[in-house]
């Protein structure tokens, strides 16, 4: 993580709001680390690479699937139901979140409906 990475502009975008919204360095665009009696605009949001090592530390981590992309780990997989990408905690999980509470909702019902089944022969 020493090397300065950098960053698409769809990319950036996602950092730089994630500066505005999570890193408690920010305030209304200044950087209050580098703040020595004059207000400095924080440099993270006027680039196109990754250059405040707090960002990178404390608040890029709270994004999972941009991190595995910036960092390429192995933690970005695709869905096996719509294709997107999501950020996995365990190597057997096969569909993101939003599929996922559907396919569990859907495999319940049926299930249910298997048992009472049974229970009316």
């Amino acid at each position: 993580m020493s090397s300065i990475k950098r960053l698409s502009p769809p990319q950036s975008r996602k950092v730089n709001s994630l500066v505005r919204r999570e890193c408690c360095n920010c305030d209304n665009g200044h950087c209050i680390l580098l703040d020595d009696g004059d207000e400095c605009v924080c440099p993270q949001l006027i680039s196109y690479s990754l250059l405040c090592k707090w960002f990178r530390i404390a608040v890029l981590p709270l994004d999972k699937l941009l991190y595995a992309e910036l960092f390429k780990t192995e933690d970005k997989k695709r869905c096996t139901v719509c294709g997107a990408f999501f950020a996995s905690r365990s190597n057997s999980v096969k569909y993101c979140p939003d599929c996922r509470k559907r396919i569990t909702n859907r495999q319940a019902a049926e299930r249910m409906r298997k048992r009472r089944a049974l229970v009316t022969r």
